[in-house]
């Protein structure tokens, strides 16, 4: 069994492997949103997604890792981190059904304001009074997008509301388990918790695909899963959580690309609007914490020279 590889400050390299890992959870929403077009069952859909992962995940670890892959330092952090992931893979996917995958991804963008919320609570983190302004922001972008006032507005948002919390929940349990478990660890439990619950589920309503087309989709999104969480899960070793989450922004252009080219959708006025809106909020929390982290470095040199001076 290999060691749990330590935290490690290469920022670049962990921004660019973000990057990959959001581009492989456009493939996600897209093979899913096809197949539930092609009439087949969420919970099916979500079944092999989880199964898929589960599969390729002990391709890739079990003859490296052996039977340790199962072996959890922190067994309750990671059945709650497996939990949230399956909570928000389900949402997600149900509001697929009914949404644009540019409305779905969009709403996501205000993940980094629900990590800002969610870190007081559960990591003990202050926020000021400029953070709490740029969190309301956020949250009009949200309602530009959602429009519970207007003719736009489908209950289907309610599902991708929930889908935002959970992930939010999901990405600070990853950030609290860098440099306590292995990537293995997590990606073997984290998709094979999810495919043992759902087996029994997905079978009462199982579709068989019909075309050649069909399973590759089916197959193909368990690979898109383990890629891009394996990959997410090493970004969050290499960087620090505040820094990667604005790179979920990239994602307009890969969920924009995947609407026009495969469904043939365009995004509303209301959606560029409000995720401009959501990502000028974002990206103002992301430089308010780079702000701080430079800040709290300097005063730590500062403290290490006048001790130095000192000796």
């Amino acid at each position: 069994m290999s060691s749990v590889r330590p935290r490690e400050e290469r920022t670049a390299a962990g921004v660019v492997t973000m990057t990959l890992a959001v581009a492989f959870f456009t493939c996600i929403d897209s093979s899913a949103k096809w197949l539930s077009l092609a009439g087949m069952p969420v919970l099916q859909i979500v079944f092999c997604r989880y199964a898929g992962h589960f599969a390729y995940a002990l391709a890739l670890y079990l003859p490296q890792e052996g039977r340790g892959v199962f072996r959890s330092n922190a067994p309750g952090k990671q059945f709650l981190r497996s939990f949230f992931l399956l909570g928000s893979t389900v949402c997600n996917f149900a509001a697929l059904k009914f949404l644009p995958i540019t409305v779905t991804t969009t709403i996501a963008f205000a993940g980094p304001i629900a990590v800002t919320l969610l870190a007081i609570p559960i990591l003990g983190e202050k926020v000021g009074l400029r953070r709490i302004l740029a969190v309301c922001v956020g949250f009009f972008g949200v309602l530009v997008v959602v429009q519970p006032w207007g003719v736009e507005f489908h209950p289907a948002m309610f599902l991708s509301l929930c889908t935002l919390l959970i992930a939010s929940l999901y990405f600070i349990m990853t950030r609290m388990l860098a440099g306590v478990e292995t990537n293995a660890t997590q990606q073997v439990w984290s998709s094979g918790l999810a495919t043992l619950v759902l087996f029994p589920l997905a079978a009462r309503v199982w579709v068989w695909p019909e075309t050649g087309l069909e399973w590759g989709v089916m197959l193909a999104i368990g690979a898109f899963g383990a890629l891009g969480h394996i990959a997410a899960t090493t970004a969050h070793r290499w960087a620090d959580a505040s820094i990667l989450a604005p790179m979920i922004y990239s994602q307009i252009f890969f969920a924009s690309l995947s609407g026009i080219l495969i469904f043939g959708t365009w995004p509303t006025i209301w959606t560029l609007t409000g995720g401009l809106i959501i990502i000028a909020s974002g990206l103002y929390i992301w430089q308010r914490e780079r702000a701080k982290t430079r800040q709290r470095r300097r005063a730590a040199l500062e403290v290490l020279e006048s001790l130095s001076e000192r000796d």
